[in-house]
């Protein structure tokens, strides 16, 4: 199939999809949808002539059949049979997404306002409920950048999880959004998350991303946070889907002076993945922590992509990416710094650092630096190797065996990501995760009943 008829093809598969939710939502909604699909219709797909998408091709996943749900479409399922998260230890406030949807229940329902002022449930009803917060902020994001695959999901976004955290109050656990998507048939789902805090204290939030039987899919999920002067928030997101999934997420960052976000993102497992991550620092004294880490076997393909804007000055800004790769798996690293004229006193760090396991797999690492004030510290770095000779016979003179040696090192490798984890439970968790796959023992959703390899 050549690449023009490819890429008519896609265009008009999502095009047919945008024109079944044109007229849905509030007045606000729907203004939002109509604009994102003229967009769409004028820029396409990002192909690979898009140097952000140099690398990974999206056109080609859209040519095939995916239903697309308008509405929330009840599957005959019992959630709480099918999927554990059974970590003993970690204590959250558990809220679930089934295919783009939120899932309501007496213990969480679809939008609730606690006597401290904190607002959580489903974006669609905190829209219905609180117009003016919402769109406040929904879309900000999305507008200034003009991301291709954000604008898809700006037309097509279904429902997701609102979170609004005042000044001087504190959630009494942390949040974890399990993001489940189960089907009878190819799907595609756009989940859209929104969080807003002006909170000083550490709060977290959790995102786990699964699917529960073997049919393709293709999520492309949207996540806007704003963090007001001096907030806190730690982000985690863990992706584990099986090689018929298409995961795409686009994250998008706005930090006011002060504000702290410290975040892990870890790829156990799934075919095609892409996240995007935008920071903006536009407040002084601003600080941004990003981490990430995957491991790819057979033919997944992994991809992260990050762009951090230093607007102010005296800004922190540090990102360190890691991945270990086998079989014919694909790994690709872009990340850009942008340090604006009136960032001085600026510290940004980038580290990319890719692992290569079998000779067949590839990686391709793309770290950038653009830089237009004159007192700053920056640097970034890349490198990719096989596992350090020296290391291996220091494991092998000790009677360490070379598939044993050879597994101590990758989890070395990988534990400087995992130790970033700031819940304790979850970082024991994905530890063990972490040691099952490199073991190649994780083949399925853990302590799922459905396999998804």
């Amino acid at each position: 199939m050549s690449t023009n008829l490819i890429q008519n093809i896609a265009q008009e598969n999502i095009q047919k999809a945008m024109e079944t939710v044109l007229d849905s939502g509030t007045q606000q909604i729907v203004a939002m949808r109509k604009e994102a699909y003229e967009t769409f219709s004028k820029k396409g797909l990002p192909n690979k002539k898009n140097e952000n998408y140099k690398y990974t091709s999206i056109e080609q996943h859209y040519t095939g059949k995916y239903q697309f749900y308008p509405y929330s479409k009840s599957e005959n399922i019992n959630i709480d049979e099918v999927f554990k998260c059974d970590v003993p230890t970690l204590d959250t406030q558990v809220i679930v997404l089934i295919n783009g949807w939120y899932y309501a229940t007496e213990q969480q329902p679809k939008l609730k306002k606690y006597a401290n002022g904190i607002i959580i449930g489903s974006l669609n009803e905190a829209i219905n409920q609180y117009p003016d917060l919402v769109f406040s902020y929904l879309g900000k994001s999305v507008q200034k950048y003009q991301d291709e695959l954000s604008t898809i999901n700006q037309a097509l976004m279904q429902d997701g999880i609102f979170i609004f955290i005042p000044s001087n109050a504190q959630l009494e656990k942390p949040i974890q959004i399990i993001n489940i998507v189960v089907a009878n048939e190819p799907i595609q789902v756009y989940p859209r998350h929104l969080i807003v805090s002006e909170s000083k204290y550490e709060n977290q939030v959790l995102v786990c991303d699964h699917s529960l039987n073997p049919n393709p899919f293709i999520m492309n999920g949207t996540m806007e946070v704003f963090l007001k002067t001096n907030a806190k928030l730690s982000f985690y997101r863990m992706q584990n889907a099986h090689n018929h999934s298409v995961q795409i997420t686009n994250n998008y960052i706005n930090q006011e002076k002060g504000s702290q976000f410290h975040s892990a993102f870890i790829t156990l497992h799934g075919g095609t993945v892409r996240n995007n991550l935008w920071v903006d620092l536009l407040g002084e004294e601003a600080q941004s922590n990003l981490n990430g880490l995957w491991l790819a076997d057979k033919n997944q393909h992994i991809d992260y992509n990050t762009f951090i804007k230093h607007y102010a000055p005296h800004c922190n800004s540090n990102q360190l990416f890691k991945g270990i790769l086998d079989d014919e798996a694909t790994g690709i690293f872009s990340g850009k710094i942008l340090v604006e004229k009136g960032a001085q006193k600026t510290n940004a760090y980038q580290s990319n650092k890719n692992l290569i396991i079998n000779p067949s797999a590839k990686v391709r690492s793309k770290p950038q630096l653009e830089i237009y004030a004159d007192d700053v510290k920056c640097s970034h770095g890349s490198a990719t190797g096989k596992l350090d000779d020296e290391a291996m016979f220091y494991l092998r003179s000790r009677g360490i065996s070379h598939k044993e040696a050879c597994h101590l090192l990758m989890v070395a490798f990988a534990s400087e990501i995992t130790k970033q984890i700031l819940i304790d439970a979850l970082k024991e968790e994905v530890d063990t995760l972490v040691n099952k796959r490199l073991r190649g023992e994780l083949s399925r959703c853990n302590r799922c009943s459905i396999a998804c390899s």
